[in-house]
């Protein structure tokens, strides 16, 4: 898969880069509530090319905000710093992050592939041609729409609880189905502190 080869030497590569530049979004945001401004001059180029990112934290293994991009549509540092800060303080499910949580705030990047439609006749038809562990899925139908990144794959490994979770969280019944009913999938790769040789260098108080 080209996208994923390209997208892992990415982040192999620039991974701390784009883990700095979210927790300093989210440490300017706590200062100032509002976002950095971004200087693309000061980055390399490929992390100026258009990119689609979903930033995601945890504390003590629960969500504490996820917001990201479905398409490419600004660069991807922009993207990254952006929902960053969104997910810190802007995720409708939470309260704005505080300072107080700072300390053991998981946070997680995951860059998205271009999402393409997945061509289906029924319901049973579009489970057989999903790829668990693999697939994110967006859908769609009657206005509302939802997402579930890849790692969702892991607390519901079933295609079928998947998808209707998947449904709930897009406001449709977990039955819901109709020919108007669109899914369209994309791939991922992600990054996490965890991955780096000092995950806590991310952080500027932890920098030396």
């Amino acid at each position: 898969d080209p996208f994923s080869a390209h997208m892992r030497a990415l982040l192999d590569t620039h991974g701390e880069t784009l883990l700095r530049l979210a927790a300093e979004a989210i440490e300017h945001g706590l200062e100032t509530g509002e976002p950095p401004a971004i200087d693309l001059s000061l980055f390399p180029s490929e992390l100026t090319e258009e990119g689609a990112a979903f930033v995601t934290l945890k504390r003590k293994g629960d969500l504490r905000g996820c917001i990201g991009s479905v398409q490419p549509w600004q660069p991807l540092v922009k993207d990254v710093a952006e929902n960053a800060f969104k997910a810190a303080f802007e995720d409708p499910r939470f309260p704005p992050l505080t300072a107080a949580e700072l300390e053991g705030l998981d946070l997680s990047i995951s860059v998205l592939s271009k999402a393409a439609p997945i061509d289906f006749t029924d319901e049973a038809d579009l489970l057989a041609g999903l790829r668990p562990g693999k697939d994110g899925l967006i859908i769609s139908d009657q206005g509302r729409r939802a997402l579930f990144l890849p790692q969702v794959w892991e607390q519901l490994p079933e295609p079928a609880a998947f998808l209707s979770h998947l449904k709930a969280k897009a406001g449709l019944p977990a039955r819901h189905w109709s020919d108007t009913f669109r899914a369209d999938r994309f791939i991922s790769e992600g990054i996490s502190p965890a991955d780096l040789d000092d995950p806590k260098s991310i952080w500027s108080r932890n920098r030396h």
